[in-house]
């Protein structure tokens, strides 16, 4: 997953407005979202290489996304996919602080990355190069490879059309929050980051919607959690930046 933007209450409608898109390589084998059947509980797509996943909810309306902190150096062999993180949270029982306590123990098993996890009424930030659990704020926020809100274009710009969008409109509209995370457009070479892959790719992996040859935006995930309790998520899959299928659910937390 490579960019979560969500709103936390501060909305007369939703507790929790999120709208993400999950990045990989096109290669890389996985499951649309559905309910697993090792943990019919849980609601989220699957990576079917590690068996873990990048962001779901479950019908308890526990929460939690991730993504990976972006720095090539970093050494990869031997550790613990990221994707576990989530997947462990999910199905356990313990508070998102007590989650967060422990997995910090463990934080050097995993190479970079940011985790989001907690449920409708507070949400909790970590990363393993900060190495420090934050309480989310209410209002709007983005998340993509390095750490949350940093001012990356396409972190600015995907958390200011989420902001303007939820100021604007009482009752969210799917297409709407999906059109936002569909923006293809690559930003200016002078407001890139670095981060290490060279100007060409920062250029290609610039925009909210990414599409590369071998490289991009394979899906898009609107979930919404209202004030009745009430859960709609919905997954739009791509193949090579092309729209394939759209996958949609609703439940009520229990």
């Amino acid at each position: 997953m490579c960019l979560i933007n969500f709103h936390l209450h501060n909305h007369p409608n939703y507790k929790l407005i999120i709208a993400a898109n999950r990045d990989e390589f096109y290669a890389r084998p996985t499951a649309r979202a559905h309910f697993w059947e090792d943990y019919p509980t849980v609601l989220a797509g699957r990576d079917l290489m590690q068996m873990g996943t990048w962001l779901g909810i479950t019908k308890a309306g526990r929460f939690a996304a991730l993504t990976n902190y972006r720095d090539p150096s970093m050494e990869q062999q031997g550790k613990i996919s990221r994707g576990e993180i989530v997947t462990d949270y999910l199905t356990s029982e313990l508070t998102p602080q007590e989650y967060l306590q422990l997995l910090r123990k463990q934080k050097d098993n995993y190479v970079g990355f940011n985790v989001l996890v907690g449920n409708s009424e507070m949400i909790y930030y970590y990363n393993n190069i900060q190495d420090e659990i934050s309480p989310i704020a209410k209002g709007t926020h983005a998340l993509s490879n390095h750490f949350l809100n940093t001012p990356w274009p396409k972190v600015t710009k995907g958390r200011q059309m989420l902001q303007e969008y939820v100021q604007q409109h009482n009752k969210v509209q799917m297409d709407d929050l999906f059109d936002i995370i569909s923006d293809a457009e690559e930003a200016d070479d002078d407001a890139l980051p670095e981060t290490g892959v060279g100007i060409e790719l920062e250029r290609k992996l610039s925009p909210l919607f990414i599409r590369t040859a071998d490289y991009g935006t394979r899906s898009s995930t609107v979930l919404l959690i209202d004030r009745n309790h009430q859960v709609t998520f919905v997954e739009r899959t791509y193949r090579k930046g092309n729209f394939e299928k759209e996958n949609q659910f609703t439940f009520q937390i229990k």
